[in-house]
């Protein structure tokens, strides 16, 4: 087995350095909004349109973590018949948060 040095290879994909310094600023503000709004009833739709509804138990910065109950047809969690599970989205896919009250 060989190991390429990190000279040798040809970059496939390098990110603008101005969308990186958007991504990371939107992530830092969506993970305090998330840290702020902690066992709080939510409804988030991600930018591919996906729509989740759970209580955020936590971020970690990258991610923000929600417990789910999944419909009984959902065998994604543990099973069919999975009580509670939890669910982490990407932070900077995420596309709208809304409280649930």
């Amino acid at each position: 087995m060989s190991v390429r040095s990190a000279g040798t290879g040809s970059v496939l994909y390098q990110a603008d350095e101005a969308w990186t310094e958007h991504v990371k600023k939107h992530r830092q503000k969506l993970a305090g909004i998330c840290g702020r709004h902690l066992n709080r009833p939510v409804r988030v739709q991600t930018i591919d349109g996906h729509t989740y509804e759970g209580t955020i138990v936590g971020t970690d910065g990258c991610h923000l973590h929600l417990v789910t109950r999944p419909a009984e047809h959902d065998h994604r969690f543990f099973g069919p018949y999975a009580a509670n599970s939890i669910l982490t989205l990407v932070l900077y896919e995420l596309l709208v948060i809304t409280l649930l009250i």
